[in-house]
């Protein structure tokens, strides 16, 4: 059995690390990290706009874009991670226009990555498109998205409405690129033509998620509509770009950001300087200042984050420092829910009122600001904290009401197939997925089981039985969802140990323990998969277009936390993984208190986008080494809480 003693020392530690990275107004924000894109975007963005010369900010944005390149030559998507076109090609642009030799060897060896790779015509819609701003691809190759697509009614089956949040704010300031076309400035007049190998520069074919007969229709389409483009009446087309501009000027989300993510930001900035907005004008300067508040600067290297994650960190803090439940810990979560409680919104019905009118707002958003988009996931976790601090350190009713509203707004939001998703309801019309410009395969938003799992550990925590109708409707998707090894697939986090951890937790705040079969395989399962090390690992690699299952990687802080905590909900507490998963974090801690993690283990779109929160090794490892004390302490087997 691991030594109490000295576990209490090592929670104190990680207590301290944590209360040092709390702001002074009480919340915590670490940085999240994307690939080499993000970062390349901004610096394309700049010459895009001919905005005056940083070249300090871009020598800095160069260091890091060259050391995170891949012995490959080219670069990936997340740490170690295997070659990808598309941000090869942005990174290989974005080096090429800050001044990096094509002659160098990192070049070079990027370069000809890229060319065996097939070129840079390889490359995803939306490096397309911004090839073809930059004039180095025609539009004649990028799919055609009509800007009068703003002005088509709901039940049209290609509607905004049925699109994902993130899909909307970054598709409807691009209509308006798309239909205006304007050239990048480009003052130092920079191409990278040696990266393309043909003469056509043919784009790929069907993207390999989807289904045959749908692309044939899409692909059909395409074609028709380039052939007709030409003709669409004047009067149309300004209308529908008059309604892009009305929509994109609603959200604008103050220095938030449209959306409150970069690629949403930036498009906004680019539409009001094609419309020929001056970058004085209040929205233009409004766009542009919320790029400016992604940018990580250090005294090397800087890079731009593709969005913050403000409420998410605060949120998941204050939960681990209530589990550890004593005075210093309890004072600095409560700091953080004090500073979360006005940041839920109860004005702004956003976008998921189009399919549910009658459902007030009383969510939160991940972000510092997203009146539009508040997100369930974020929602539930910051009820269930305020809900325990109403409990167990004296907080009193000052949360009744805003937990009352975030129940209520994530009991309409339940899908019809029981499940919830992260920011609509029943957003799943999949052929959506098919069409040209969603190369990505991430058009949507269904129902998943890492979020719905957080629905129902919220519902239970709060009181609800299995038996009351949301909450058996959520249990039987939950439960449908499980795969034939027992796990869950984990859409928010890498990804069968996130999606298992997650769903763990609300069948044990239900009450479910190792008698049922879903509960008992799924422990099983994770047990299983342990490495030798003690720990548990997986990389973003395991996310495919088929379900082969979890593939091994070495041990990470956070993943090792998830089992752990997955583990303890299903009344696990003495079996020997446990033991060996608490040794392996608390040798792995460092002497600053915390753990360092190179690997990404969240997810933005599976295959396509993900993210290294640089605060998932701060807070998920002391909230398994306190959660493990605890119920050693107490001799207890059953978790108290919804997480």
């Amino acid at each position: 059995m691991n030594d109490l003693a000295g576990l209490e020392a090592d929670i104190d530690r990680a207590v301290q690390a944590l209360i040092r990275r709390q702001r002074p107004d009480g919340h915590w924000v670490f940085e999240l990290e994307a690939d080499a894109t993000i970062p390349s975007e901004y610096i394309l963005l700049r010459h895009y706009l001919g905005e005056p010369e940083d070249l300090e900010l871009e020598r800095k944005i160069a260091v890091y874009l060259r050391r995170i390149q891949g012995e490959h030559g080219g670069w990936p998507l997340f740490h170690g991670g295997a070659f990808d076109i598309s941000a090869s090609v942005k990174a290989y642009f974005c080096l090429k226009m800050i001044g990096d030799s094509t002659d160098a060897p990192h070049m070079v060896k990027a370069r000809n990555a890229i060319l065996a790779y097939g070129g840079a015509e390889r490359a995803n819609v939306f490096t397309r498109i911004m090839l073809a701003q930059f004039g180095q691809l025609s539009w004649a190759h990028v799919p055609t998205m009509p800007v009068e697509i703003i002005l088509l009614p709901r039940w049209f089956p290609i509607h905004l409405s049925r699109m994902s949040y993130w899909a909307r704010t970054v598709i409807v300031p691009l209509l308006v690129l798309a239909a205006l076309r304007k050239r990048a400035r480009n003052p130092r007049g920079i191409g990278i033509q040696e990266l393309f190998a043909t003469a056509d520069r043919s784009p790929p074919r069907r993207a390999a998620h989807a289904h045959r007969g749908w692309a044939f229709f899409f692909n059909t389409l395409d074609r028709v509509l380039k052939a007709v483009e030409p003709l669409w009446p004047k009067k149309m087309r300004q209308r529908s770009v008059e309604r892009c501009v009305a929509f994109v000027t609603e959200r604008l989300n103050g220095e938030d950001g449209l959306g409150a993510i970069y690629p949403a930001m930036a498009n906004s900035v680019m539409m009001y300087d094609a419309l020929g907005y001056p970058p004085d004008h209040p929205d233009y300067a409004t766009a542009r200042g919320s790029l400016e508040k992604l940018l990580v600067v250090g005294d090397d290297e800087a890079y731009c984050q593709p969005c913050v994650s403000p409420v998410w960190d605060t949120a998941l803090a204050a939960q681990a420092m209530l589990e550890v439940q004593e005075g210093e810990a309890s004072d600095a979560a409560l700091r953080g829910l004090r500073w979360l409680k006005p940041l839920q919104e109860l004005e702004v019905k956003g976008d998921w009122s189009e399919r549910r009118p009658e459902v007030r707002p009383g969510g939160w958003a991940f972000q510092y600001r997203n009146a539009h988009y508040p997100d369930l996931d974020d929602t539930a976790v910051v009820v269930m904290a305020m809900d325990r601090a109403r409990r167990q350190s004296g907080a009193g009713p000052v949360y009744d009401e805003a937990i009352a509203r975030g129940v209520e707004w994530i009991d309409g939001l339940q899908s019809g197939n029981g499940g919830w998703a992260a920011f609509d309801a029943d957003n799943v019309d999949h052929y959506l997925n098919n069409i040209p410009f969603a190369d990505h395969g991430a058009l949507l938003d269904p129902p998943t089981a890492d979020v719905s799992a957080r629905c129902i550990s919220m519902l239970a925590q709060l009181g609800e039985t299995a038996a009351e109708p949301v909450m058996r409707a959520g249990l039987d998707y939950l439960e449908r969802d499980q795969m034939p090894d027992g796990s869950w697939f984990g859409r928010w986090g890498v990804n069968y140990i996130y999606g298992t951890w997650s769903a763990l937790c609300a069948l044990g705040a239900v009450g479910f323990n190792g008698t049922r079969p879903s509960v008992r395989k799924a422990a099983d399962w994770l047990i299983a998969i342990q490495n030798a090390d003690g720990g548990w690992g997986e990389d973003c690699t395991s996310y495919k277009l088929d379900y082969r299952g979890y593939e091994s990687a070495p041990s990470t802080a956070s993943q090792t936390a998830w089992a752990l905590l997955g583990l303890m909900a299903a009344g696990e507490i003495d079996h020997p993984a446990v033991e060996r998963g608490i040794a392996w974090l608390r040798k792995h801690q460092d002497e600053s208190g915390l753990w360092k993690q190179d690997a990404y283990t969240g997810g933005g779109f599976p295959r396509v986008f993900y993210l290294r929160y640089h605060g998932y090794p701060a807070y998920f490892p002391l909230w398994a080494l306190a959660r493990y004390r605890n119920l050693r302490r107490t001799n207890s087997r059953r978790v108290a809480y919804g997480m």
